[in-house]
């Protein structure tokens, strides 16, 4: 198992140090399965809801922004504001596994060796549950 993590769980293309954990993993230790786990309760989640950030935390947590706005009429449609949250969070985890599948060295493999499968996960801290998302490409 390897594990990267980072505030908000975020996959960004352009973050040199997830995409040499990513390569790393899956070309020299063949790893088969990748999981995004986020976790209910996401304290970036919830900053990047709530209010205006300073850089560099602000710009890191744009990409939540986005999300947010892009499934704007879903989320407003949760009558409650920890609802709302807790499905962004899912929506992140979801935009991020996205990410991993499409970035070119995944592709490359999941065409050459069938693998890796990229998981969705979320993590109820409340409960000790683990929710599949179910991600598909």
């Amino acid at each position: 198992m390897l594990v990267h993590r980072n505030v908000a769980n975020l996959v960004d293309p352009s973050d040199s140090n997830a995409m040499s954990v990513i390569h790393f993993a899956v070309t020299e230790l063949q790893v088969r399965h990748i999981v995004v786990c986020g976790h209910y309760m996401c304290g970036g989640i919830k900053a990047a809801m709530e209010r205006e950030l300073d850089a560099p935390l602000g710009s890191w947590l744009q990409q939540i922004r986005v999300l947010a706005s892009k499934h704007k009429k879903e989320l407003e449609a949760i009558d409650n504001l920890d609802g709302r949250f807790r499905r962004l969070v899912e929506l992140n985890v979801l935009a991020q596994c996205k990410t991993v599948v499409n970035l070119t060295l995944i592709q490359e493999l999941i065409r050459g060796k069938g693998f890796p499968t990229v998981h969705g996960w979320v993590f109820n801290m409340h409960t000790g549950e683990l929710v599949d998302l179910n991600f598909q490409p």
